[in-house]
């Protein structure tokens, strides 16, 4: 069974077993995540779009890790102007191990 969830702002295409990185979600190591927020849910039976039969369904994983990605330099100058300046960033992200998709 197939499901593209969505969480962060993106779309994720899961299927149970599977280890995605997404946006930071709340919760510590170890924590099951419930994610309803489905848009497509693909089976024995077919694929389904349908938002009324697919708001009962649910991703279930398993938080393995929280943490930040490498640091993004982010650089700005003007010309001739002798302005600069260096700023990073480092974005959160949560590690899941998708559990099962329940329909």
């Amino acid at each position: 069974m197939h499901a593209v969830m969505e969480t962060g702002g993106k779309q994720y295409r899961v299927t149970t077993g599977d280890v995605v990185q997404v946006e930071k979600c709340v919760g510590q190591v170890g924590d099951k995540v419930e994610i309803r927020s489905l848009l497509l849910l693909q089976d024995d039976q077919g694929v389904t779009v349908d938002p009324e039969q697919i708001k009962t369904a649910k991703v279930v994983g398993e938080i393995l890790q929280q943490g930040r990605n490498r640091k993004v330099v982010v650089f700005k100058k003007k010309r001739r102007k002798n302005y600069r300046r260096t700023q990073g960033h480092r974005q959160a992200f949560t590690r899941l191990k998708i559990l099962e998709i329940v329909k």
